[in-house]
């Protein structure tokens, strides 16, 4: 017999929900939300929490959206996600770009056929480039 969840049972919180408040109180910290001694008080209260719901009272008068969106921490993980991923590409295009030449410089070697048809897969990744990496750098705070 299976048993569905009432909405009004009580949810237990775990260790990495308790986690997940005290980081947005240390953010609720960082950003003059609160004073000291009320985030300790607070830091506290949620590792010694049992509920979600207790949980939630705990940053019940936090703004939950701007301090998640204005966190530096988070701000500079996503600058670093995004200059990798321009890394991660330009490695994915310098590959690709050895690769046609090698077929190319193995035709022309073996056949004598050395019509230049790597620069159109070569000017089309290359474009494809430039653009990921300008958006990155437009993106970017000065």
């Amino acid at each position: 017999m299976t048993t569905i969840a009432h909405p009004s049972m009580v949810i237990r919180a775990g260790d990495h929900d308790r986690e997940n408040t005290a980081n947005l109180l240390g953010q609720a910290l960082a950003q003059g939300y609160l004073e000291m001694g009320e985030y300790e008080r607070r830091v506290q209260a949620a590792f010694a929490t049992h509920t979600n719901a207790e949980l939630r009272e705990l940053v019940a008068d936090l703004p939950w959206a701007y301090l998640r969106r204005t966190d530096p921490r988070r701000r500079a993980a996503r600058q670093r996600a995004a200059r990798m991923s321009v890394r991660l590409h330009l490695a994915g295009y310098l590959t690709m770009l050895v690769a046609v030449l090698t077929v190319w410089l193995a035709v022309g070697l073996t056949a004598g056929a050395w019509y230049f048809w790597p620069i159109w897969p070569i000017v089309g990744a290359g474009i494809g480039l430039f653009g990921h990496a300008m958006s990155v750098k437009l993106a970017m705070p000065a």
